[in-house]
């Protein structure tokens, strides 16, 4: 007569296949499958870094772009008046003095204060009358200089000459323009400053255009 089998001790016997207490597959079980990764998770995941590295290229340019667009940097751009001397630095008659424009020089990501941006002829021809001429040759851009024997206005890199007034002397000049005159503040000139409307102008070109 057989003899009827024992449970273990603490309860029956787990069945094989089923899983073992705490979760691990019994030996002998098939591992549970991984969860699969959610598609729209990851499309969306690509999509917002492919969004941050455009933003990181495309912010600088159109910052630049605003800049550049801006009516304000234009307005600056075409001139203003500036206080460059007082009446009384110039004599009635006398030779030209040069004077350095300095101002702040911004561009689309900097600023640099107090830089020359250019230079200017004063020449005081009454009491009460200033001319202001732009020193730059519109030939190529070279600097006019004053010369103090001959007393005019001449360009080393050409030789072309210029009386002080700004017109040419040259019979065939290599500029192809008088010189650039500027406007002065009358109202100034009453107070005793010489305030004068900076420009830079077209080079290479007969007419006077101002670069903007």
């Amino acid at each position: 007569m057989e003899t009827p089998s024992q449970p273990a001790p603490g309860g029956d016997p787990a069945p094989a296949g089923d899983p073992a207490p705490g979760g691990d597959p019994a030996p002998g079980g098939d591992p549970a499958p991984a969860a699969p990764a959610d598609p729209r998770r990851a499309f969306l995941v690509k999509t917002i870094a492919l969004g941050a590295g455009a933003a990181a290229y495309l912010v600088p340019a159109l910052v630049g772009l605003v800049s550049f667009l801006s009516p304000l940097k234009r307005k600056s751009e075409a001139g203003e008046f500036r206080r460059l001397a007082l009446l009384d630095d110039l004599t009635e008659g006398g030779p030209p003095l040069k004077v350095s424009i300095i101002a702040d020089r911004t561009d689309a990501w900097n600023c640099f204060p107090n830089e020359p941006i250019g230079a200017v002829f004063l020449r005081r021809v009454k009491k009460d009358r200033v001319e202001a001429i732009n020193v730059v040759c519109p030939h190529a851009g070279c600097s006019i200089q004053y010369e103090t024997e001959s007393n005019k206005l001449f360009c080393p890199c050409h030789n072309a000459s210029f009386d002080l007034t700004g017109k040419r002397l040259d019979a065939t000049s290599p500029s192809p323009r008088d010189l650039d005159t500027l406007d002065v503040d009358p109202e100034a000139l009453k107070q005793g400053e010489i305030r004068v409307k900076f420009q830079n102008f077209r080079t290479g070109t007969s007419n006077k255009v101002v670069e903007a």
